[in-house]
């Protein structure tokens, strides 16, 4: 059987686990390229989301938690987000410190990165508030039906009015959504 998925990865351009991997893939997550990382471990993009390397362990990222990711000099730069209060069926976003991952050889994992973080985004709108505005990302999440919507607020926004806005916002898509055939 292993030569069989060597041959499929070879055959369909998909990634197989690197040695030692320390993930576990979901029963419907298939790899799409991966690439060793110059301080150890590897990235894996699967088809739910980036796994990163964690000292000895690996964790999964999904597609729709990656805000932001630049190729650039070597290095993959990626932006997670947490998700940090409902609002309503939307939810509240804040983002962690940028991680730089430099990649000698890269592979195809630049490009699938791209493709699946652009990929989950089915639309985006900033809209200003008292102390400052917020970015309303609607997101596929993978694995999932449906999107969710998504507030990434700028500090000094006012909290308040932005998860009573989400909400009122994340109704108003659903009752949409509804209506439509």
């Amino acid at each position: 059987m292993g030569r069989l998925r060597r041959l499929w990865a070879r055959l369909s351009g998909a990634g197989q686990l690197p040695e030692g991997f320390a993930g576990a893939l979901a029963a419907e997550e298939n790899v799409l390229a991966v690439a060793g990382v110059r301080d150890g471990g590897h990235l894996v993009a699967t088809s739910l989301g980036l796994w990163l390397p964690e000292g000895e362990t690996t964790r999964r990222v999904g597609w729709h938690l990656v805000s932001k990711a630049t190729w650039g000099e070597g290095a993959l730069t990626l932006v997670e987000a947490d998700e940090v209060e409902p609002a309503g069926e939307a939810v509240v976003l804040a983002d962690r410190p940028a991680r730089r991952f430099a990649l000698p050889e890269p592979g195809r994992l630049p490009e699938v990165v791209h493709t699946r973080v652009t990929g989950s985004i089915r639309s985006r709108h900033r809209q200003e508030f008292p102390g400052g505005g917020a970015w309303f990302v609607q997101r596929r999440v993978p694995g999932r039906d449906g999107v969710v919507l998504q507030v990434r607020p700028d500090p000094g926004a006012d909290r308040v009015v932005l998860v009573d806005t989400a909400a009122e916002v994340a109704q108003r898509l659903r009752q949409l959504r509804e209506i439509r055939p």
